[in-house]
């Protein structure tokens, strides 16, 4: 799968080689060569049939064997249309968990930081969260409220 997929990040495809293929899924027509990537991110494109449509991409994954071809083929394809999204997951997760590791005091008082929306002075108050983690689970306490409270203890 690795060897796939560094294949299309490398490896470029003429205009020559796959218009023909683009105009038969109503796709834009190439006016140079670019990365075999770049065709695969368009919407209704596949990697099969990108390796059926260019010979350079055919024989640079010939190594892959008969019986695992479109299983692994798949899997390349799925791991490099979504690595964006995994990327900006992965991202706000490391965001969530910093959360996590910001403390709150007990007796914090929110009613003096006036920028937070009424409900969640008043449910911060009552709730009394030991970290950002927490008060950003707590239902009425909006994305902007959280950032306040960031903002107003220094991160």
């Amino acid at each position: 799968m690795d060897r796939i997929i560094e294949a299309c990040r490398t490896e470029s495809i003429s205009p020559s080689e796959i218009n023909a293929y683009l105009n038969s899924k109503e796709s834009a027509e190439l006016s140079q060569k670019v990365k075999i990537i770049q065709v695969l991110n368009r919407p209704g494109i596949n990697l099969i049939d990108l390796i059926n449509h260019s010979s350079t991409l055919s024989e640079k994954l010939s190594f892959i064997s008969p019986e695992l071809r479109n299983e692994v083929i798949e899997q390349a394809e799925i791991a490099m249309k979504y690595e964006s999204y995994i990327a900006k997951e992965f991202e706000h997760t490391v965001k969530l968990n910093k959360l996590e590791n910001l403390i709150l005091h007990e007796d914090f008082n929110y009613d003096k930081i006036k920028s937070l929306s009424a409900e969640a002075r008043q449910k911060l108050s009552v709730v009394k969260p030991q970290t950002l983690g927490q008060a950003s689970r707590i239902s009425g306490v909006s994305p902007s409220d959280i950032s306040i409270l960031m903002v107003y203890l220094g991160r």
